[in-house]
């Protein structure tokens, strides 16, 4: 989007549409490239207007409000399928729980991008696959490969929203990073939401508890059911019309969370020492040790994405480095861990799928460690980590397809 900026610096109106059609997107990138631009008029008129910030929220047009609310209740009607159906629950929430809202999510941002037919039909193609797939895998009790198929299917639709969001622009490195920050952004807003969602229950059924009425069966069955599915749709539209909501509050965690974080995983892996447990032969200790690593994981990529829209200190990137340096430690264990146990009691689709995994997150670890080593080293610059992030997510997801689609099969539906 920076380059479209450049090109189009001279045509108010071209620049209106771009801001119009993705406001998040043009208002970071526009941030990043007004220090090239200061002195153009034009610039710094768009400057001021992008850094004022209103006292009302913006509600968008009566349109995109319209969208908001049916696909809402679109999402909860699609949650409420069993109840419509009659179809078990434990059969059919496991297996359908992204369909409640990713696809939603994708056709908004199809519909905001303006993703041309082919593209939509390629998107459509892919979700009906997995909704056919996944509720036609045999209802095998106790089957490794259907929960794992079930677990990755929900990274592979949100590749899909990531297609959605990226659309078809031509700078597809800096889409995907906004694509991070969008989910960063989106995680904040969301719990806000949840969290007034959860005092406002507590409220309604403790006042109608007081005057004799028991609503708590209606009121989870028919409020919270589409209550529930409403707010990442409703987050979402918050935070692409309304930038500023969490546009401060996102980078403020991340440079928050980075230390904290560095601090306990150090003081985690010093504690091990002492505990006695171990993941080589503990299970449930590798499991967590593993959920673990993916949390980390996600932080710094969260902050990294964060960091390669704004300039950073030294010492903030000296904790990105840091944390990648442990966190490459703590997924070597892991990884050691995984090899030890599939050479002691042989391989299993759980033990196929964290072993790929690991090996995949600990590749794009040491690349994305490399790139801030070379940032310290003064032998290149912040963007160059994000890109370093953003050309690999297609991998994670050629991995879900395979874990989704190729598992249950190779596994014979173990």
């Amino acid at each position: 989007m920076k380059e479209q900026i450049r090109i189009y610096l001279d045509d108010p109106g071209q620049l209106e549409k771009m801001y119009r059609a993705n406001k998040a997107s043009f208002q970071r990138a526009f941030r990043t490239l007004y220090p090239e631009l200061k002195g153009n008029l034009l610039a710094d008129g768009w400057h001021e207007r992008l850094n004022y910030e209103p006292d009302e929220l913006s509600w968008g047009t009566g349109r995109e409000l319209a969208l908001v609310i049916v696909a809402s209740l679109v999402a909860g009607l699609i949650a409420k399928l069993p109840t419509f159906l009659a179809i078990n629950q434990e059969f059919f929430y496991p297996r359908n729980i992204g369909f409640i809202i990713f696809p939603v999510l994708t056709a908004y941002f199809a519909w905001k991008n303006n993703v041309s037919t082919r593209t939509m039909a390629v998107i459509a193609g892919l979700t009906l696959t997995g909704l056919l797939f996944i509720n036609f895998l045999p209802d095998v009790k106790k089957s490794d490969t259907l929960l794992l198929s079930c677990i990755h299917l929900l990274l592979f639709l949100w590749s899909i929203l990531g297609v959605a969001f990226v659309g078809e622009t031509r700078n597809n490195e800096e889409k995907r990073l906004s694509y991070l920050r969008y989910n960063g952004d989106l995680i904040v807003m969301t719990t806000l939401i949840l969290i007034a969602g959860g005092i406002m229950t507590a409220i309604t059924l403790g006042l109608f508890k007081l005057i004799g009425f028991k609503i708590e069966t209606f009121y989870f069955e028919n409020v919270v059911v589409f209550g529930l599915p409403a707010a990442p749709i409703v987050g979402t539209y918050l935070t692409q019309t309304n930038p500023q909501l969490v546009g401060k509050v996102s980078p403020v965690l991340a440079k928050l969370f980075s230390p904290l974080v560095l601090v306990m995983l150090v003081i985690y892996l010093v504690a091990i020492l002492y505990s006695g447990k171990d993941p080589y032969n503990d299970r449930e200790f590798l499991l967590v040790f593993n959920a673990l690593l993916i949390g980390v994981m996600a932080i710094i990529f969260f902050s990294v994405a964060e960091t390669s829209k704004t300039t950073k200190s030294l010492p903030e990137i000296w904790i990105l480095f840091l944390l990648s340096t442990v966190t490459v430690i703590v997924n070597g264990i892991a990884l050691s861990a995984i090899l030890f146990r599939i050479s002691a009691w042989g391989i299993t689709p759980n033990r196929a799928a964290v072993l790929g995994s690991n090996v995949l997150i600990l590749l794009n670890l040491l690349l994305v460690t490399a790139q801030l080593f070379r940032v310290l080293s003064r032998k290149d610059t912040l963007p160059g980590v994000g890109k370093a992030i953003a050309d690999y997510l297609p991998i994670y997801s050629v991995w879900a397809i395979i874990v989704t689609f190729l598992f249950p099969l190779l596994f014979g539906f173990k």
